[in-house]
């Protein structure tokens, strides 16, 4: 199997850190018109491209206002972190993993691109627990299990100002429509915005 494959469909191998040396690599990401290189590596979310779903969620989905908080949920090496800074130039832009090699990258990228100053990359625990965000943005890990998933989302989903929205997307084939309704039980307002290539975009609002 190539590195290629295993990057783009390997289940669980990016949820960890990777323990020995890596292989870096740079690639090239267009987002909102804009061109990024970025180094990626395998052992993160889809090290070799911009996955399919990523690409069909920021491609439906255009760009926020200038001031705010957001967060990339998930951030792998950080293309969704660096396009929301390098797009909107007032804003401040959380991006969260377990991977401590995706955090890496993020970090690294970031500063190449010109917006470490604004990207801050992390583990979950170590966000500031008051913080409260404009817009969440999220290709969120669905093979991590139901249960773990249904954790994650409630979780940050609350951490939304009260004029806040998420931006998810999830394949058609595991389960977008049934997590809808899943957050539509729990009280948030969910409705899917866009479809694309076997994946539907999700905006969420408390």
């Amino acid at each position: 199997m190539s590195q290629s494959s295993r990057d783009d469909h390997s289940p669980t191998h990016y949820f960890t850190t990777p323990e020995g040396p890596v292989k870096t690599r740079t690639i090239t990401v267009n987002i909102w018109d804009d061109s990024m290189p970025m180094t990626t590596a395998g052992g993160v979310f889809s090290g070799a491209r911009l996955d399919p779903g990523t690409a069909v969620l920021m491609r439906s989905v255009t760009p926020p206002p200038s001031d705010g908080t957001f967060l990339d949920l998930g951030c792998g090496y950080g293309p969704i972190a660096c396009a929301l800074a390098r797009a909107c130039p007032g804003s401040q832009v959380i991006a969260v993993d377990v991977n401590d090699l995706a955090i890496g990258l993020t970090t690294r990228n970031a500063k190449a691109l010109g917006v470490g100053g604004r990207v801050h990359a992390c583990r979950p625990e170590e966000v500031d627990p008051d913080l409260r965000f404009d817009e969440i943005w999220s290709n969120p890990p669905i093979r991590v299990g139901k249960a773990v998933l249904h954790e994650i989302l409630t979780t940050w989903l609350t951490r939304l100002s009260d004029e806040g929205v998420a931006h998810l997307v999830v394949g058609k084939n595991l389960g977008a429509d049934s997590l809808t309704r899943w957050l539509c039980e729990q009280g948030f307002n969910a409705a899917r915005i866009a479809s694309a290539k076997g994946f539907r975009v999700i905006d969420v609002d408390a």
